[in-house]
C-alpha cells in the first residue's frame, strides 16, 4: 500500500524529499500486512503491548506475544500488536519489535493519558487497553483483543481508583474481547461504571455469568450474552450501524480445563493484594506486582492460565473479526452484481461520488395551482433519485466510470436500485440491516414548480466516517470526489482532510439551505475546489462563515447577476470555482479570469496563480413549460455534466453548455436523469437546433481585494 501510495504521490509531482517526509514523520506507522489487509477489508485483530511490556517476565512474554500472533493469524485474521517505539505509534510491530518490547530498559506503560506525552518525548513502551483503543480506531480495526480490562479497584468510591480503560470504552466505538475483569478489582462498581458510560457487555456463550479472569464466573451477570461469533459480529455491526460512538465489551470465560486452577489463583491473589497493602503499591504498579507474586505463589500455574485464557481470548476474537468481514462483504456487495466480464475495468485514477440515494415519487397535478386539504387531479410517477446517485448516474451515461459510495436499507427499494442503475459501479453502496431506502415525495405542479416535498432519508447519516475510510485508497488515488449535502458532517470532514493531503480536488453539491452549510461549519470548505450552489443555498454558506447577506433576495436579472457574483466574491479566497445555479435565468460562473472567461479546471486554488477574479453569465436553454415533466434532476445532471467536460479537457464555454443540455434533457424526463443522455445528446458541437445567446462578462477584480 505504501508503495502504491508512493506511486501516486510521484505521478502528482511530489518530491522524494516530501514523499520521505509524508510516510515516515506520520505519528502512527501502520505494519504493511495489517494496512493491506485494511485495504483489502479483511479481518484484523488488535493486541495489547503491556502484557509484553509489564505483564510477563521475560521471556514469557515475548514467546506469548509470538503465540497469539500466530494463532490469530491461524484463525484466518490479521494481528496488529500497538505499541510506542521512539514517540511513534506503531499499528502492527515487526520481530524486531517485539524483542525489543520484551526485553528492553525503561520502557514505559502508556494509557491514554500518558499517550501524548510519550510521542512529543520520543519514548518507548506498552500500550494499555485505552491507548490500544485509540490507536485501533485510528486506522479502522473494529476488533482488539485482551487479557482483562482494568475496572474500579477496590475501595474506588473513596479513592476515586477507577482505570482509563472504562472510560474509553464509553467513547471509542472497538469491540473489546477480554476474559471479563480482574478478580482483585471491584466487579460490580465496574459493571455499574459501564452502565454508565453506556458501554453493551456482552459475555460469550451460551451464559450470561460475568467471567473474572482466572474464573469463569465471578457472581455477578453480564446484561447480555452472544451464543457464538456470528451474533457477535453481529452485535458489533449494529453498534457501527447505529453510529454508536461507545464500545463494546464481550466477556469471555476462561476455558473450562484451566478453570479448575480458579480457586487456587484466586487465594494467591488475595495473599498479593495484602502484600501490596503492606508495601505501599499503588496505581498503575499494583497489577504488575500482583501477576507476578501470583506467579510465585502458584508456582507458575498462574501463568499458564493467563496464557490460556489470552489464546482463547485470540481464538474468539479472531473468529469474530472474521465473521464480521464476511457480514460487511456481503452487504457491500450487491446481490445480484453483473457479470465481472461484462463490466469494463474502471479508469484509474477514477472519480468518486459520495452521497444519497433515493427512490423518489413524482406527484404532478394537472393544474398550475395545487388546492390544500383536498384531491387534485394528477399522475404520480416512481424513479430513483438521491443527489449523489444523480450525479454518478450521470457520469456513468457520458463516458465516465465513477465508483458510487451510499447506504441503502434491505428492502424491496434497494433491489430495484440496484436493478436499475446496474450501468453504475455500485460495489461501495452497503446494505444496511434492518433499515429503510431512502424515499423522498416530491408534489409539484403543471408547470414543474415544487408545492410540497417530504423526505424519509435517515439512513444516509450511515455513510459514517468509519464507512467511507474503507475506501481511503481510492479517495487518495481519485481524480476528483464529489460530494453531496446529505452525508453527515464528520464524513465531509473526513474525505476533505483525506483530499486536501493528497492533493484531490473535491466537488460539493449542496442539496438544500440546511445541508449547504456543512462544510462551512469548520476549515473543511477550504479544501473544496468547486460548488454548485443555488443562490438561497449561497447565502447559507455565507451566513455559515458569519458573513454578511441581503435580507430579502433581489428580483431582477441584472439585481441577481450581481448579489450572486458578491455573495461567491469571498469563497474564491479558497474556492477555484463557484457556479451558481439560477433555474430559469441559466448559471453564472464565477472564478478566475482566463482567455475572456472563467478557467474551469479542477485544482485546489492555491495551485492556481493568482490573478484576476470574474463572472460569466450563462442563460438557460429554454424548453416549453408543457414539456417540464420532472424538476428533481436537473440541477445534478447540470453539474454532472459540467464535470464530465471538464474531465475531458473541455474549454468552459463548452463544459457549461454540455450541462445545460443534460440538464435540459432531464427536465423533459419522468426520470431525475434521462436514459437517453448520452455523450452525443449532450454535446454542444452535436446538437445543432440550440441557438446559444453570447454569455456575459460580469466583473472582474484581483484575489485579496474584497
Amino acid at each position: 500500500m505504501l508503495r502504491r501510495w508512493t506511486s501516486i504521490l510521484q505521478r502528482r509531482g511530489v518530491s522524494t524529499q516530501r514523499i520521505s517526509r509524508l510516510i515516515h514523520d506520520s505519528v502512527f506507522k501502520v505494519h504493511p500486512s495489517v494496512s493491506e489487509a485494511l485495504a483489502e477489508n479483511k479481518p484484523v485483530v488488535a493486541l495489547e503491548s503491556t502484557i509484553i511490556t509489564h505483564g510477563m517476565p521475560y521471556p514469557h512474554n515475548l514467546n506469548t506475544a509470538k503465540e497469539v500472533e500466530a494463532f490469530v493469524r491461524a484463525q484466518g485474521s490479521t494481528p496488529a500488536t500497538v505499541g510506542v517505539l521512539n514517540g511513534r505509534v506503531h499499528v502492527g510491530l515487526s520481530e524486531e519489535d517485539l524483542d525489543f518490547l520484551s526485553c528492553g530498559s525503561g520502557l514505559h506503560k502508556v494509557s491514554r493519558r500518558d499517550l501524548a506525552y510519550a510521542v512529543s518525548k520520543g519514548l518507548s513502551g506498552g500500550t494499555t487497553v485505552s491507548g490500544t483503543m485509540i490507536a485501533a480506531h485510528h486506522v479502522g480495526i473494529s476488533i482488539f483483543v485482551t487479557g482483562g480490562i482494568g475496572g474500579v479497584h477496590r475501595n474506588g468510591e473513596s479513592t476515586m481508583d477507577i482505570s482509563a480503560d472504562l472510560t474509553e470504552l464509553g467513547r471509542t466505538p472497538i469491540a473489546v474481547v477480554s476474559a471479563g475483569v480482574k478478580s482483585i478489582l471491584d466487579i460490580g462498581r465496574t459493571l455499574e461504571f459501564l452502565e454508565t458510560q453506556g458501554v453493551c457487555v456482552a459475555t460469550f456463550g451460551r451464559s450470561r455469568h460475568f467471567p473474572a479472569f482466572f474464573t469463569p464466573q465471578s457472581g455477578f451477570a453480564s446484561p447480555y450474552n452472544v451464543a457464538d461469533s456470528q451474533e457477535a459480529a453481529e452485535l458489533i455491526d449494529c453498534a457501527s450501524s447505529l453510529g454508536l460512538q461507545s464500545g463494546l465489551l464481550v466477556a469471555v470465560p476462561i476455558p473450562e480445563e484451566h478453570a479448575a486452577q480458579g480457586q487456587e489463583i484466586e487465594d494467591a491473589v488475595q495473599v498479593a493484594m495484602k502484600e501490596a497493602s503492606m508495601k505501599g503499591i499503588r496505581g498503575k504498579d499494583v497489577t504488575p506486582f500482583i501477576l507476578q507474586r501470583v506467579s510465585e505463589l502458584t508456582q507458575g500455574r498462574s501463568l499458564q492460565a493467563n496464557m490460556a485464557l489470552i489464546l482463547n481470548n485470540a481464538k474468539v476474537g479472531s473468529q469474530i473479526a472474521c465473521a464480521l468481514s464476511d457480514l460487511r462483504r456481503r452487504r457491500r456487495a450487491p446481490e445480484s452484481p453483473p457479470p465481472q466480464k461484462e463490466r469494463a475495468l474502471p479508469p484509474q485514477p477514477q472519480t468518486v461520488v459520495i452521497g444519497g440515494v433515493n427512490v423518489d415519487f413524482i406527484a404532478k397535478g394537472n393544474t398550475e395551482k395545487l388546492l390544500l386539504g383536498q384531491t387534485n387531479p394528477g399522475s404520480v410517477l416512481q424513479c430513483f433519485g438521491g443527489v449523489g446517485r444523480n450525479i454518478a448516474d450521470c457520469l456513468s451515461r457520458l463516458g465516465e466510470a465513477p465508483l458510487f459510495i451510499s447506504a441503502v436499507g434491505t428492502d424491496s427499494h434497494s433491489d430495484a436500485f440496484l436493478g436499475y442503475c446496474k450501468h453504475m459501479n455500485t460495489s461501495a453502496v452497503a446494505k444496511i440491516q434492518e433499515q429503510r431506502t431512502a424515499t423522498y415525495c416530491a408534489v409539484i405542479t403543471k408547470t414543474g414548480e415544487m408545492s410540497l416535498g417530504l423526505a424519509d432519508m435517515d439512513i444516509h447519516q450511515q455513510i459514517t466516517t468509519q464507512y467511507v475510510s474503507r475506501f481511503e485508497e481510492e479517495l487518495s488515488s481519485a481524480q476528483l470526489v464529489v460530494l453531496d449535502g446529505n452525508i453527515p458532517v464528520s464524513t465531509i470532514r473526513y474525505v476533505c482532510s483525506v483530499a486536501k493531503t493528497n492533493a484531490v480536488p473535491v466537488w460539493f453539491e449542496p442539496t438544500d439551505v440546511e445541508k449547504a452549510k456543512k462544510p462551512f461549519l469548520s476549515e473543511s470548505w477550504k479544501a473544496l475546489t468547486c460548488t454548485t450552489p443555488n443562490l438561497v443555498e449561497l447565502c447559507a454558506m455565507n451566513q455559515a462563515l458569519g458573513l454578511p447577506t441581503p435580507d430579502v433576495l433581489p428580483k431582477t436579472r441584472d439585481e441577481v447577476l450581481s448579489c450572486a457574483a458578491s455573495l461567491s466574491r469571498p469563497l474564491l479566497e479558497h474556492l477555484s470555482c463557484v457556479v451558481v445555479t439560477l433555474g430559469s435565468l441559466g448559471v453564472l460562473l464565477c472564478g478566475e479570469h482566463v482567455d475572456g472567461g472563467v478557467r474551469l479546471q479542477l485544482r485546489p486554488r492555491s495551485a492556481l496563480r493568482k490573478g484576476r477574479l470574474c463572472a460569466v453569465h450563462y442563460p438557460a436553454v429554454s424548453i416549453p413549460p408543457e414539456d417540464i415533466v420532472n424538476v428533481l434532476g436537473a440541477g445534478d445532471s447540470l453539474a454532472a455534466g459540467l464535470i464530465a467536460g471538464i474531465l475531458q479537457g473541455q474549454d468552459a464555454d463548452f463544459c457549461v453548455r454540455m450541462g445545460l443540455l443534460a440538464a435540459r434533457l432531464s427536465l423533459s424526463s419522468p426520470h431525475p436523469v434521462a436514459p437517453s443522455l448520452g455523450t452525443d445528446t449532450v454535446s454542444p458541437q452535436g446538437v445543432r437546433s440550440v441557438a446559444w445567446p453570447s454569455p456575459t462578462f460580469l466583473w472582474m477584480d484581483h484575489v485579496g481585494s474584497q
